[in-house]
Order: C-alpha cells, then structure tokens, then sequence
C-alpha cells in the first residue's frame, strides 16, 4: 500500500536497528504544531457552504455577502445574502454594515478570487470577514435555497459536491 503521508526526508528519520532496519518517527512535535496553527487559523478566515447554510437555519447573526456584480446577482444568489460588488464595499460598507457583525462573503466559484478580495476589503475596513470558499457556485450545487426575480428555488444536489441524501448536500465533516 503507498503511503498518503508527505515524504521524510532520511535525516529526519530515526536511528537504524539491526534487527528492524530504519524506523519512522513521528513528525518534529514542531512542525505538526505548525501544522495546527496553520489550519485553526485558516478556519479562523474561511467556511464553506454547508457550515454557513446551518448557521442561517441556526439564527446565528452575520451577513452573507455576494460581492459579484450585478447581472451575476440577478441571475441567482444565495438565499439570504446582501448584494455589494467588491469595487463598491469602501464606499458602502461603512454605511450599511453593522461594526462587529461577522460578515461572509462570496464570489463565483473556486476558481475565482472575488471572494477573497473582498473580504480583504471589508477586513481593511476593520471588520471581521470570512470567504465562503466554492463561492456561489458550491452553495448552488450543493442544494442550498438560491434566489433570484421569480423566488427562492432549490437545484438538485449534484453527486460530485454532496449525499444525495435529504434536501441539501452534506459530507458530515
């Protein structure tokens, strides 16, 4: 079976024994420290649909913000979200955004970084910003309510983003 786990490098692994040859340690304490911090903190500035679609139905208070423009909003947003364009959040968030309200944003998908600089912009602004990664993209396909001109509707979930299982893709994590 091949190993998932990244490559030591020799000087890193123990001590040959005679009668098992070389052995494997566990990684420097430090660097699975590391490790640790770097994804707290990385949870610290991102979430993901399915944790911000339970926290809506959890009543839990923050914004929800779509930061595409406005013929992508028109086209179809999350549930629940305000519409602010990236390029339009220094002007208007000050204004329309309550100070230390959790604000989450999103843009297209993943392989866009919409999101991401817009949460810079709101966090520039001193307010406490979360990207929503997959953008809208993943909270569409992943089942979750998405609303435009004529109501909020519901796609089905596809079987590459989620269970199909219930009325909105989860993999429990």
């Amino acid at each position: 079976m091949t190993s998932t786990l990244p490559y030591v490098d020799p000087s890193e692994r123990g001590p040959a024994s005679p009668t098992t040859g070389p052995t494997t340690q566990p990684a420097e304490s430090t660097r699975a420290a590391e490790a640790a911090e770097f994804f707290r903190r990385r949870l610290r500035f991102e979430t993901d649909a399915s944790d911000v679609y339970a926290a809506q139905r959890a009543g839990e208070e923050f914004v929800l913000l779509d930061s595409r423009s406005a013929e992508a909003w028109a086209q179809g947003h999350a549930a629940g979200a305000i519409h602010m364009p990236t390029r339009e959040i220094a002007d208007r968030a000050p204004g329309e955004l309550r100070a230390g309200v959790p604000v989450v944003v999103y843009c297209w998908s993943p392989g866009c970084n919409g999101g991401v600089k817009a949460a810079l912009e709101l966090s520039l602004l001193g307010f406490e910003a979360k990207e929503m990664i997959g953008g809208f993209e993943y909270w569409a396909r992943e089942g979750y309510p998405v609303e435009d001109g004529s109501g909020i509707h519901r796609r089905a979930v596809d079987p590459l983003t989620g269970t199909l299982s219930g009325s909105a893709a989860s993999c429990a994590c």
